[in-house]
C-alpha cells in the first residue's frame, strides 16, 4: 500500500505542477471553507466558543475523511491502477506549488516593472497586511515570506501526510489548514472558536515544517555564507516567530538568500513588530522573488525523493515483520 502511495503522491505532484488550480474548476478546498463559515456563524456564539469550535474541527474533518476514504476504497476495489489515479487526483488538490508560484510571479512582474500599485494590489491577495503603502523592499519581503511559510504549509505537509496516509490524511491535513486559516486568529472574535484549529494545525506542521527548512539547506547553497554559519541561522531564528512551525522555511530562506525576513508590519492599521530572520547580508530586492520560487523547486523535489527512500525501507520493514510473524 505504501508504494500505491509514493505512485499516487509523485503523479498528483506533477498533476499540480502543469495544471495547479484552474479558477474555474469545482475545488474541494472551497467545498471545505463553506462547510466552516456555515458551522462558524451558527456556533460562534455564547460561552462555549472553544468547545463548539473543537465539535467543528472534528466534524469537518472527519467528514473530509470518511468522504475521501470511501472514495478511494471504490477506486482500488475497481481496479488498483483506477485506486491510484483517484487517489493521485485528490492529492493533487492538497498541494499547490504551482499556484504559490504563479502568485508571487503576479507580484514580481509588476514590481520590477515598476508598477509598485499593482504589485501591492497582488500581493494583498497573498498576506493578511496592510500593502497600500509598501516600497519595493518590504513588497519583496511579503512576497518571500509567503513562499517560504507555504512551501510547508502549501506542498511539503500534504505530501507527508500522503505518505503517511494516503488521500485520507493528505485531505485531513488541508482541511485542518484551511480551518486555520479561516478562524485560527487570535483576535477576538475568533480566539476561542479557532484555538482548537490553531493548536491542530500546529501539531500537524510540526514534523514536516522542521523537515522542510533543513531540506532547503541541504537542496540549497548559501549565496552570501558558509553552509555553518546558515544552518546555525536556522535554529537560532526559527524559533523566534509567533508560529511554532512557520519561522522554518523562513529562517532557511532568509539564511539561503543573506537576507533578513520579518520586522514591521501593519494589519488595520495596528503595527505588529515579528521577530527577524537571517542577517541583512544584502538587502532584499524583487530578484530573490524568483530565487525563493528556486528555493521551493529544488525543496518539493528532495522531500518527493526522501519519502520515496523513507517509503521504501518502511515498505521493506512492514514486510520483513509481517514475514517473521508468520515463520
Amino acid at each position: 500500500m505504501i508504494v500505491s502511495h509514493l505512485i499516487a503522491i509523485t503523479i498528483a505532484y506533477i498533476i499540480d505542477l502543469v495544471i495547479g488550480d484552474p479558477p474555474n474548476w469545482p475545488h474541494p478546498v472551497r467545498w471545505i471553507g463553506t462547510m466552516i463559515s456555515l458551522f462558524e456563524k451558527r456556533w460562534n456564539t455564547g460561552n462555549t466558543k472553544r468547545w463548539k469550535g473543537v465539535a467543528m474541527l472534528l466534524f469537518v474533518l472527519l467528514t473530509v475523511f470518511f468522504i475521501v476514504l470511501i472514495l478511494v476504497v471504490i477506486g482500488y476495489k475497481i481496479h488498483p491502477i483506477l485506486g491510484i489515479l483517484l487517489e493521485s487526483m485528490i492529492i493533487s488538490t492538497a498541494i499547490a506549488q504551482k499556484s504559490l508560484k504563479d502568485a508571487s510571479l503576479e507580484v514580481y512582474h509588476p514590481l520590477i516593472a515598476g508598477d509598485f500599485a499593482q504589485a501591492r494590489e497582488k500581493l494583498s491577495y497573498i498576506v493578511g497586511r496592510d500593502t497600500e503603502s509598501l516600497e519595493e523592499a518590504e513588497i519583496a519581503r511579503g512576497t518571500i515570506e509567503t513562499v517560504a511559510e507555504n512551501t510547508s504549509d502549501g506542498v511539503t505537509a500534504p505530501l507527508f501526510w500522503a505518505l503517511v496516509g494516503g488521500a485520507p490524511l493528505a485531505m485531513i491535513y488541508r482541511a485542518t489548514n484551511t480551518c486555520d486559516s479561516m478562524v485560527g486568529h487570535k483576535n477576538e472574535r475568533y480566539k476561542e472558536f479557532g484555538w482548537a484549529s490553531a493548536k491542530w494545525d500546529d501539531v500537524m506542521n510540526w514534523i514536516p515544517s522542521r523537515l522542510t527548512g533543513m531540506l532547503m539547506l541541504i537542496g540549497n547553497r548559501p549565496e552570501k555564507m558558509s553552509d555553518r554559519k546558515a544552518w546555525t541561522i536556522l535554529f537560532r531564528d526559527a524559533k523566534k516567530h509567533p508560529s511554532p512551525n512557520s519561522g522554518w522555511g523562513e529562517a532557511a530562506v532568509a539564511a539561503i538568500l543573506g537576507i533578513q525576513l520579518g520586522g514591521i508590519n501593519y494589519y488595520k492599521g495596528v503595527v505588529s513588530n515579528r521577530a527577524k530572520m537571517g542577517d541583512p547580508i544584502q538587502p532584499i530586492q524583487a530578484a530573490h522573488i524568483p530565487k525563493a520560487n528556486a528555493i521551493l523547486s529544488k525543496t518539493v523535489l528532495l522531500f518527493l525523493l526522501i519519502l520515496w527512500i523513507g517509503g521504501m525501507f518502511l515498505d521493506m520493514a512492514v514486510t520483513w515483520i509481517e514475514s517473521s510473524l508468520f515463520i
